[in-house]
């Protein structure tokens, strides 16, 4: 099962993954210092637009960052889904090695079920992440129900 992920957003809001339940999650590591973070980011926000009626929900974990940088970040890229602050690495330390804590970006798919479904270690492009993602959402929208019309 996924580690409990709460706290503040790069934004000063609350955010808490339990929320998300029953939900694809797509958690993405990144920081605006990282260059492979930069050459992912426009997939990432093309793939949370196209797949955000599938009940897929994008969330980001900014790691070791400060939250004006971050935050120029998603402006530049135009990101809208929320992301952690996590500016000494303490978020990661919660996936007990499923994240390393080098691997920046870094990015993993949460089932609706909460379990870890995929993970890609390294920056990611819209055609592997965007088959990743529909792939999931279909196989528990359909073996479940998962909230998918029928």
């Amino acid at each position: 099962m996924t580690p409990k992920l709460s706290g503040a957003t790069i934004n000063n809001d609350q955010l808490d993954l339990a929320d998300l339940r029953g939900k694809v999650i797509v958690l993405n590591v990144w920081g605006s210092w990282c260059a492979p973070c930069r050459a992912e980011a426009p997939a990432l926000k093309k793939v949370s637009e196209v797949t955000y009626e599938l009940g897929v929900r994008f969330v980001g974990i900014d790691t070791r960052d400060n939250d004006a940088a971050a935050r120029a970040f998603e402006r530049n890229y135009g990101i809208t889904y929320p992301s952690f602050r996590d500016p000494d690495g303490k978020l990661l330390l919660g996936f007990n090695g499923r994240i390393p804590l080098s691997a920046v970006p870094s990015t993993v798919l949460i089932g609706r079920d909460g379990r870890i479904a995929a993970r890609v270690i390294g920056a990611t492009t819209y055609t592997t992440l965007s088959e990743l993602v529909k792939d999931l959402a279909a196989e528990k929208a359909g073996k479940n129900g998962g909230g998918a019309a029928k």
